[in-house]
């Protein structure tokens, strides 16, 4: 098994919803278990910014998938989720999923570049990546931390997921 990371992303149709139902889409992959899942957080949009805020999350996976197996469910994952890819890079979408990183692999493919290509610049990713695993580093060694110095993460909130009134008082007052 490999240890392979990847974010979760989604401002569009109920991002909660989305993100939550490709994470039972995960779970359902062949020759793969989720090991690990970031709290969910509220983060800015990255680009243009006339766009509903994004629910990102990170999830750690144990899989014997190959990165172009584990590529081709993901992407089969966010189009059974509405995602249209367009031109435009950073447009709101319903669900976006990047491998981060694959094991230590370094891949570069005209499909697929892991380490994630960015991952270093966006701390919507590094925090909750950190969250899960927190010595994490670059096949190279490096740490991940070490980018959040130099990064602004104010903007970063923990996504408050309201729960019905029905549950609340059935929980916390029976």
């Amino acid at each position: 098994m490999t240890r392979v990371y990847l974010a979760l992303g989604s401002n569009l149709a109920d991002p909660l919803y989305q993100v939550n139902t490709a994470l039972m889409a995960l779970d359902e992959l062949p020759n793969t278990i989720r090991v690990a899942t970031s709290s969910f957080y509220r983060t800015r949009p990255y680009g243009p910014i006339d766009q509903p805020d994004y629910l990102n999350a990170v999830v750690a996976l144990d899989t014997q998938l190959t990165p172009e197996t584990l590529l081709n469910h993901i992407q089969c994952i966010e189009l059974n989720h509405g995602r249209i890819r367009k031109a435009e890079r950073w447009a709101p979408r319903t669900l976006d999923i990047d491998i981060l990183l694959f094991g230590q692999l370094c891949i570069s493919t005209p499909r697929l570049i892991v380490p994630h290509y960015d991952i270093c610049n966006r701390p919507f990713v590094l925090v909750p990546l950190l969250e899960i695993t927190p010595d994490v580093t670059l096949p190279d060694n490096r740490s991940l931390r070490s980018f959040l110095t130099n990064l602004e993460v104010n903007n970063i909130q923990r996504w408050e997921i309201l729960m019905p009134h029905s549950f609340i008082y059935e929980t916390f007052v029976s």
